[in-house]
């Protein structure tokens, strides 16, 4: 009895722990970690670094979503070029073709805004806890090495971070992933955009939905930068508490 008691009181306690609220960290920290979400990526060099995890988001996207809309997911790879390929089997079009298309440039912008309003409501270690469980599950899906790799880092941090780290680190974690997610889910946007009009970039995810719908791939790379930059918008006002 005594062992069972001490049981439930171990999960009743987990429980709390994850699905409670902490306490909302000073401003200071908070514009500390934009500072830090910043200078990752805004510099070129460190941008290309960096930029390995808002692909992991990005081909997260497309693989959330081809499950979510009936498609049999085979596989995510992950490159070294910060560049990935998520394939899936179903329809060649319909809805959830589109959808699992439009899911990649939209993924780390909406995620980071997702994250914002968690955090909005003090939901600083169930943040954590879902974004290690989503890596989690993206890598089973993964079939490359460098992908392992990048996933098996990224879900690590986030492990580490969740289970040791005091709550003013995990607080200041937090914040920091998801103001990246934020600020880089705006840059790849305009990258697409700089390579289109160089004439590249003809397979890009823009290109393949105007194939899909026959709208320009203009019209989808605008709903790519109106999704990231209104994110960024709402997303940034939660965090700062305005």
């Amino acid at each position: 009895m005594e062992s069972l008691a001490s049981t439930s009181l171990s999960l009743t306690g987990l429980w709390d722990r994850v699905f409670g609220s902490q306490p909302d960290p000073d401003l200071w920290v908070v514009i500390a970690t934009l500072g830090a979400a910043l200078a990752v990526v805004v510099p070129p060099g460190v941008w290309r670094i960096s930029r390995n995890a808002i692909t992991i988001a990005h081909e997260g996207g497309h693989g959330l979503v081809a499950l979510l809309t009936g498609r049999t997911l085979t596989g995510i790879r992950l490159h070294s070029d910060t560049s990935g390929l998520t394939v899936s089997r179903g329809r060649p079009r319909g809805l959830g073709m589109i959808l699992t298309a439009a899911a990649g440039y939209t993924a780390p912008p909406l995620l980071g805004l997702g994250g914002a309003a968690l955090l909005a409501t003090g939901h600083i270690t169930l943040l954590l806890w879902l974004a290690t469980a989503l890596l989690l599950v993206m890598l089973v899906m993964i079939r490359n090495a460098y992908g392992v790799l990048t996933v098996v880092l990224a879900g690590g941090a986030f492990l580490l971070v969740s289970w040791l780290a005091d709550p003013q680190v995990q607080a200041a974690f937090a914040y920091a992933v998801v103001w990246f997610l934020l600020v880089g889910g705006v840059r790849p946007a305009f990258e697409l955009q700089a390579k289109r009009s160089r004439g590249g970039a003809g397979d890009s995810d823009a290109d393949q939905l105007s194939r899909l719908t026959h709208v320009p791939a203009g019209l989808w790379l605008f709903l790519f930068h109106a999704v990231s930059l209104c994110s960024l918008t709402g997303g940034g006002r939660w965090l700062l508490r305005l």
